[in-house]
């Protein structure tokens, strides 16, 4: 499914050729740790995202996805099952890849939609 929506991805920003994507499975306590670390924001979140940018060995950009297992299976449910809401995270993770950006509700709603399309598109058809 990752590599799928990476070939989307690169349709959004192709400057970014991708060699490799890592995803993370974290809880809330281990991405709380990593959302304050490193984006000063002492609290868990549903995804993070970081990219790298090609290095002096001619490797292209990599990337890490980390995602919260513990919150999928607690929003499990409300929204989607567990599955759905994981592969959701994953897809806006993903997203953030492109150099997307959910700072303002109107981007925020772009993205969901995109991401949402995505995922039915790759047949997760019950979730939108």
């Amino acid at each position: 499914m990752v590599r799928q929506i990476m070939a989307k991805v690169k349709r959004l920003n192709r400057e970014r050729s991708w060699d490799e994507i890592s995803i993370v499975i974290m809880d809330d306590r281990g991405i709380a740790a990593v959302n304050s670390d490193y984006l000063g924001r002492a609290r868990p979140t549903d995804v993070i995202s970081f990219a790298y940018p090609p290095d002096a060995e001619g490797l292209n950009w990599s990337g890490e996805v980390i995602v919260n297992l513990e919150r999928a299976l607690r929003a499990g449910g409300r929204r989607f099952d567990p599955v759905k809401e994981l592969a959701l995270y994953l897809a806006h993770g993903c997203d953030h890849l492109s150099d997307a950006s959910d700072d303002t509700p109107p981007r925020r709603q772009r993205m969901r939609r995109r991401e949402l399309r995505w995922l039915k598109e790759l047949q997760y058809n019950d979730i939108v």
